[in-house]
């Protein structure tokens, strides 16, 4: 039921939202680049008061390995980290779920996908059946357990998951109404413009080494003038590899490439596929199954311009991130004018561009323990911001 009056967290997220909107201007800004934000003056003053506001109640429920026990290496590692640092946090979280802003569930999308999913279900592939059941027996548990879900539907409540199906099984197990952050962000397929938030794709491929491979060669340095290679998952890449692959020298388009078994350093392995974006100006990151692929956050961490195609495609942290100041987004329908639209684009532009991926690399990092404004912090930040405004 909805409260007949408000509680004290909710007095005090109403005096945030009031300081967000009345945030004095901000100019100059020695900590972030003011290009790459919609509004730095909001975002400064929102992420202040949440390091000062918000507490989180993380819910003990739940069984290993669907609750609690997150993928930390893989292509859905995003889900993991920020479930393994949620959890360890000491800043945000409370033990007294009474003094809570937001309720987080340690839900691994992942893990319940590859638990749940039974080879009956496999003949029909809109069936979610096991997992929709398993989550809506959660929320009955938690639900009458405490009263916290009850009272705002689950509105007050969070999530984030990778998989591609997070999506629908929450939506199909009345949790559609908590707070997701989702890679699948997609409005065709369930994802809520204004609610729910765009989680960055993240591969991450040692989990002591997160930040594995950063950085590349300086603009000036970089000669290739796009790259893409990979699977050729969905409909759209096979499209883009027909259309430029050996078509033309400034466009390195292809599918998958083999390793190379050189070495840039002794400590890490290097293949042509890291080189190729460590020394191209623009990468092109097509959709693949669905509308989402790690290759943005990949050229982010290589200083690589992305070139976003894929239609439907909502960009991680839109609310607060100005994309067009380090991105180049595209129709699907633009493929035959890929190379003209990126030759069009003057080098004065490009510059500015390549130092807005440099400026925004830091939100999209993970730290092995947070660190101000990095991918943890932004990810949190998004669900207080939503609240805020939900």
């Amino acid at each position: 039921m909805i409260p007949r009056c408000s509680s004290k967290v909710d007095r005090q997220m109403l005096y945030a939202k009031s300081e967000i909107e009345n945030a004095q201007i901000v100019t100059i800004d020695e900590e972030l680049y003011k290009p790459i934000f919609r509004n730095l003056s909001k975002f400064k003053r929102s992420y202040e008061l949440m390091e000062k506001t918000l507490k989180v109640y993380v819910y003990k429920e739940g069984e290993k390995p669907i609750f609690h026990e997150p993928f930390i290496t893989g292509i859905y590692a995003s889900e993991g980290w920020f479930m393994k640092q949620m959890e360890e946090n000491k800043k945000f979280v409370v033990n007294d779920p009474q003094k809570a802003h937001l309720f987080y569930i340690s839900l691994s999308s992942a893990n319940l996908r590859f638990k749940l999913y039974t080879a009956s279900e496999k003949a029909d592939s809109k069936s979610y059946t096991n997992m929709t059941m398993y989550l809506k027996s959660y929320i009955n548990l938690i639900s009458s357990k405490y009263p916290f879900w009850n009272r705002t539907n689950g509105a007050d409540h969070f999530l984030a998951g990778c998989h591609d199906w997070a999506t629908m099984v929450t939506e199909q197990s009345i949790m559609k109404t908590i707070l997701r952050a989702l890679c699948t962000a997609d409005p065709g397929r369930g994802f809520e413009i204004g609610k729910d938030i765009s989680l960055p794709a993240t591969l991450i491929k040692h989990k002591k080494y997160p930040q594995l491979n950063l950085g590349g060669k300086s603009a000036n340095e970089r000669t290739t003038l796009a790259f893409y290679a990979g699977k050729m998952h969905g409909y759209f890449r096979p499209i883009l590899v027909k259309y430029w692959q050996n078509k033309d020298p400034d466009m390195a388009i292809s599918g998958l490439i083999k390793k190379n078994k050189t070495l840039e350093n002794p400590a890490m392995e290097s293949h042509i596929y890291i080189d190729y974006m460590k020394k191209s100006k623009y990468c092109i990151c097509p959709k693949g199954y669905e509308v989402w692929s790690t290759r943005v956050m990949e050229s982010i961490l290589y200083g690589c311009v992305p070139v976003m195609i894929s239609d439907n495609y909502v960009p991680p942290f839109f609310q607060v991130l100005n994309w067009s100041e380090f991105s180049v987004i595209l129709p699907e329908k633009d493929v035959p004018k890929l190379k003209q639209v990126l030759m069009d684009i003057a080098q004065w532009r490009y510059l500015e561009l390549e130092r807005g991926v440099r400026e925004v690399r830091r939100h999209f990092l993970w730290n092995k323990k947070p660190i101000k404004y990095d991918l943890f912090h932004m990810i949190l930040h998004s669900f207080w911001f939503s609240r805020l405004y939900n």
